[in-house]
């Protein structure tokens, strides 16, 4: 098994509300629960119907959780903004984080969206602001 650690930034349609914090809930517990499991950390953020997400771990790990990610019937057309190799996580301290976005992370995020210049580095710093600051572990 490869333990290269890469980070995974990727966005996708939410098939039912972003606004329901039950729904987010469950989401977020069942991913601290399965990326505890395999050795992943991230945040997640919900924001205009639509799931943002950066995971790091493992490469196989990353695999697995892809596979999963396709069959989730709580969202659809996974778009993987970014994969790379990284040296330390962003995200070390969380299993899964609640990126909670504010008016301006949010005007930001839309800006990306709009743009063609959506690199994972600049969501990972929108993230990274939304959960209070990360430490790298």
């Amino acid at each position: 098994m490869s333990l290269r650690l890469e980070r995974l930034v990727y966005e996708s349609t939410a098939t039912g509300t972003t606004e329901s914090f039950g729904n987010l809930a469950v989401i977020l517990a069942e991913s601290q629960r399965n990326n505890d499991r395999d050795g992943l950390t991230g945040a997640l953020a919900a924001h205009r119907e639509r799931y943002i997400q950066v995971i790091e771990g493992p490469a196989q790990a990353l695999d697995g959780l892809l596979r999963r990610l396709e069959g989730d019937p709580r969202h659809r057309d996974i778009e993987v903004i970014g994969r790379e190799p990284v040296d330390a996580r962003q995200f070390g301290r969380w299993t899964m984080a609640s990126a909670r976005i504010n008016p301006e992370q949010g005007a930001l995020l839309d800006q990306l969206a709009a743009s063609s210049n959506r690199t994972p580095a600049r969501i990972v710093a929108i993230l990274r602001e939304a959960v209070g600051g990360a430490d790298q572990a």
